[in-house]
């Protein structure tokens, strides 16, 4: 089945931190071994626009940092699971507590780890650096790399082929200061 049909039955995304999110470098602080990761803004408007549309957001992702928390809680995702270890069980209790069926969900996922998620998942989508074992479970291989726009690639194509890719400049700054407000009260900010 052509990925575009599967477009408009998508209620949720789930993605994976490095690889994904990330172009998967991670420097490593070497007095407090803090892990430093960057992000593509591109990707993060995407998922701003999603959360704002109304659909569901999660990172599973099998690192563990407070600035993978802070990054996307509650800004860009409803739900931040780390330690991951194994990906599948904390993906079907995500869908569970979100009233989602799997095939409502699109995954995004890069490595070896993923492939449980993404053989369970509505849309199985991966950037196009990720591991050959992976592309070749995926509905979709985006033309953009991990950390380089994959995830905006495919927040655009569903929430086109649902008609909602829009942005209304004095909705987004009204939903910005109420999720500013809730940052403030859960990080102290």
């Amino acid at each position: 089945m052509n990925y575009k049909v599967k477009l408009k039955n998508i209620k949720a995304f789930a993605f994976d931190v490095d690889g994904v999110l990330t172009d998967g470098s991670i420097i490593c602080m070497p007095e407090t071994g803090d892990l430093i990761r960057t992000f593509n803004a591109k990707d993060g408007l995407g998922m701003r626009l999603a959360y704002m549309s109304g659909y569901t957001l999660a990172i599973i992702t099998g690192g563990q940092s407070n600035s993978i928390l802070k990054r996307f809680y509650p800004v860009l995702a409803h739900e931040v699971i780390q330690n991951a270890q194994h990906k599948l069980p904390v993906f079907d209790d995500f869908c569970k507590r979100h009233k989602l069926k799997p095939e409502e969900v699109a995954y995004v996922g890069d490595d070896l780890p993923d492939i449980p998620v993404l053989k369970s998942c509505g849309l199985a989508v991966c950037p196009s650096d990720a591991a050959a074992e992976v592309k070749s479970v995926c509905d979709y291989v985006s033309a953009y790399a991990g950390g380089k726009g994959c995830v905006r690639d495919l927040i655009e194509q569903v929430m086109k082929a649902q008609g909602k890719w829009t942005l209304d400049p004095a909705t987004y700054q009204a939903w910005r200061n109420s999720i500013e407000e809730q940052y403030k009260i859960i990080y102290g900010k």
